[in-house]
């Protein structure tokens, strides 16, 4: 248990040669004048009772021990994981109340059958590294990246259309996504970007040029999706940002299609993840603390009682 404890403070120790010196040089004497023989009464009195010599040199000791700060360090490891760290970004501005994306059920808004989908992929890439943006008039992260996809997963069907306004940023989404991946240390980052729209120019903060230059700086591959009727969506610009971050641009009118284009970028080539290794350390303080304070109190009870006697 003991094993591999060092000190945090090991210059406390010197303390000690201060109660050396206090018990050597610090005695009562001036029983000895008034009184001559007083040494003969001093045997039996508290300060020679070898009990009381014994708890205040282990309280001494032991507080000593304390204030020095007796500490291990405990590693653990994030195993490796073969996969991808995604940002997955996901628009969620009033365009995507739109119904009628799905034949089999009609009454879904485009946003209901974008979370069902984007849930199914999520529950598929087990070994991936996920985060989550969703934007609207402006951006903001969902969730960080993280392997648990059932947090993940509970998180997306938690969103809500207009959560993040009703206009949209799309600039500004793909910047923030590329900055939830700007600390990984991944060999392949990956963003899908999905939305049914235009940037809207009053919202959209951070111009496209902008954007996919923070993207290409990162290594960050974009898969941009847009979904919707022709003209629902800003086609060429989609090309734009998948041609110069080496991603590919993809289309969806229905559910289906936007099934199978997620079951097609579930194809990625997977790339290892390098495990992380940390410490924290472990507190042994209170161990010689509770001896020493209990040696003490120990001390002072039994000095008093043979006090009175």
């Amino acid at each position: 248990m003991f094993d591999g404890i060092y000190f945090e403070f090991p210059k406390i120790a010197f303390v000690i040669f201060f109660f050396i010196a206090c018990e050597t040089l610090c005695k009562m004497r001036l029983p000895s004048i008034y009184f001559p023989h007083a040494a003969q009464f001093m045997k039996n009195s508290v300060d020679s009772s070898k009990l009381l010599f014994l708890l205040k040199w282990i309280g001494i000791v032991m507080l000593i021990l304390a204030l020095m700060s007796p500490v291990k360090d405990e590693p653990y490891e994030i195993e490796p994981k073969e996969g991808h760290e995604i940002a997955l970004i996901l628009d969620a501005s009033q365009s995507m109340e739109t119904r009628g994306f799905d034949r089999q059920d009609p009454g879904a808004s485009r946003f209901d059958i974008v979370k069902k989908i984007v849930r199914d992929f999520i529950q598929k890439r087990k070994s991936d590294n996920i985060g989550l943006v969703v934007f609207g008039s402006y951006s903001f992260i969902a969730s960080p990246l993280t392997y648990d996809e059932h947090i993940l997963s509970r998180i997306v069907s938690q969103l809500q259309v207009g959560m993040a306004g009703r206009y949209t940023a799309l600039y500004e989404a793909l910047a923030q996504g590329v900055n939830l991946l700007k600390m990984s240390h991944s060999k392949s980052k990956v963003a899908i970007l999905l939305t049914d729209g235009y940037s809207t120019p009053q919202v959209d903060k951070i111009p496209l040029d902008v954007a996919i230059d923070l993207a290409k700086k990162e290594g960050v591959k974009v898969y941009p999706i847009g979904i919707g009727g022709d003209g629902e969506y800003n086609r060429a610009v989609l090309l734009k940002i998948a041609k110069e971050t080496g991603g590919v641009a993809f289309g969806a009118s229905s559910a289906a299609e936007l099934k199978a284009v997620y079951e097609k970028i579930d194809e990625l080539e997977k790339s290892e993840i390098k495990n992380e290794s940390f410490t924290y350390l472990q507190y042994y303080y209170f161990y010689p603390l509770f001896i020493g304070l209990i040696a003490l109190m120990l001390y002072i009870y039994l000095r008093n009682k043979r006090g009175k006697a």
